[in-house]
């Protein structure tokens, strides 16, 4: 009612004074709509076009500052400018073509008004010379003429900006209307879980894949977790190793077979009860911005302060803080791009260490340590840790050497499962890991 109130309101009051004069001002009103109609016909598909290439300019500036030194490093500035550049340009081309549009909506206002201003005044001016009208009459038909156009001159601005409100209004549908992947059941299990099982986790001939479309990333892998040993997984770049730790959290659901926590199906589990017994460190090392403590208490915020000193102990964190003026309270720049591969993931493996779990993955999370950081943070987990279910991920053989036992995965088949020793003669693809590496010599085997 805020807009068409006041216009009602004015032509109730000018068809009192003179209704024939109320004709100027319906007539100019009708023509400005048919106006508007037509440029927002026009506009609306182009102000949708818009917000696709200001998600271009993000993602490409997102890439640029990211990728700042590697641009340096390949001295490619040029053609990085030139990419940038020419994204600028399709979005000003976009905008200008929408402005454009766009740019008739107030001349065109204002020149129905200067019409409309002048043809009451002449018509106006005719009637009062001939003695039917007065001139005060004429005056108050002039001002609420103006002011409902003035109305309809507002309202046309408001228009201009819903195309494009309707842009961003439809990408927020887009993101909100998106099917939720992994969705808890209905009539979740209420069994608590045995963890004190002498197998804690289980994979029962699971086979993934991300798209219904896509190759399998995972073909029937079969193979069980004992409660508080150490499991290795290990395998070439795309093997499937991270996968296998994802299914785990169930950050993804598998396509067939299953996955056992505590001797339940995973599917049957809230996501929450599920991660509420594992702690996990990711492959790629992220830390929030804050401070150091702030990213550890992450891990359990009621930590004690015994707790947060042996997590710090065992990750090898205690050298790191050492070094920093204000320690646990240093700053931590978003991502943690003020610290090293190296010092990132001791973080975060204190994080999860600071958590009270019953499995502890660590996916491919040393791989930044130098050999002797990494000697140091293994022989401590050994030691610390030797009642806990631990599963580690690793490229690296000399991580997982004295795992209790280690899973060799080849394009996402299980060729392979034992002891070190075991597999050092059994099988094939574990031999060339080790020759690779060093640890096993040519006409060793």
């Amino acid at each position: 009612m805020i807009l068409p109130a006041p216009i009602i309101a004015v032509f109730t009051i000018v068809m009192m004074l003179q209704y024939s004069m109320t004709l100027i001002t319906l007539i100019s009103v009708f023509i400005y709509a048919v106006v508007i109609y037509i440029l927002m016909k026009k506009g609306t598909p182009l102000s949708l076009s818009i917000q696709p290439k200001m998600d271009r300019i993000t993602v490409t500036l997102r890439e640029f500052f990211t990728g700042v030194n590697m641009i340096r490093a390949f001295n490619n500035q040029d053609y990085e400018e030139k990419r940038t550049n020419q994204t600028f340009e399709k979005y000003a081309a976009q905008m200008i073509r929408v402005n454009r549009v766009f740019a008739w909506v107030t001349p065109i206002a204002f020149l129905l008004m200067g019409i409309v201003y002048s043809a009451i005044l002449w018509f106006g001016g005719s009637l009062v010379s001939e003695g039917t009208l007065q001139i005060g009459t004429v005056t108050a038909i002039v001002e609420y003429s103006m002011l409902t156009l003035a109305y309809l001159m507002t309202a046309a601005m408001v228009l201009v900006v819903v195309p494009k409100s309707m842009s961003s209004l439809r990408r927020i549908e887009e993101v909100l209307n998106q099917p939720i992947e992994i969705i808890d059941p209905e009539n979740p299990s209420t069994a608590s879980l045995n963890m004190d099982d002498e197998h804690v986790l289980s994979f029962e001939h699971v086979s993934f894949s991300y798209t219904k479309d896509s190759e399998p990333v995972l073909e029937d892998i079969h193979f069980k977790v004992p409660k508080g040993k150490t499991t290795a997984i290990v395998g070439g770049t795309g093997s499937g190793k991270s996968t296998i730790a994802k299914l785990l959290l169930r950050l993804n659901d598998v396509t067939s077979g299953q996955i056992t926590l505590g001797g339940q199906p995973l599917q049957q589990l809230t996501q929450e009860m599920i991660r509420s017994k594992i702690s996990y460190v990711p492959q790629k090392a992220f830390l929030f911005s804050g401070t150091i403590l702030s990213n550890l208490q992450m891990g359990n915020e009621h930590a004690t302060e015994e707790e947060l000193t042996s997590a710090i102990r065992i990750s090898q964190l205690e050298e790191v803080l050492d070094k920093l003026p204000k320690k646990l309270a240093n700053f931590v720049a978003q991502g943690g791009d003020n610290y090293s591969g190296g010092q990132k993931q001791r973080m975060c493996i204190a994080r999860a260490l600071i958590k009270p779990a019953d499995i502890y993955v660590f996916d491919d999370s040393f791989s930044a340590l130098d050999y002797k950081t990494d000697a140091k943070l293994r022989t401590a987990l050994h030691e610390e840790m030797a009642d806990k279910t631990l599963i580690i991920v690793a490229q690296r053989l000399s991580t997982i050497m004295n795992a209790d036992h280690i899973i060799v995965l080849d394009n996402g088949r299980i060729v392979g499962q034992g002891t070190h020793e075991t597999l050092l003669a059994t099988c094939l693809s574990y031999q060339k890991f080790a020759k690779s590496q060093g640890i096993l010599k040519e006409g060793n085997i």
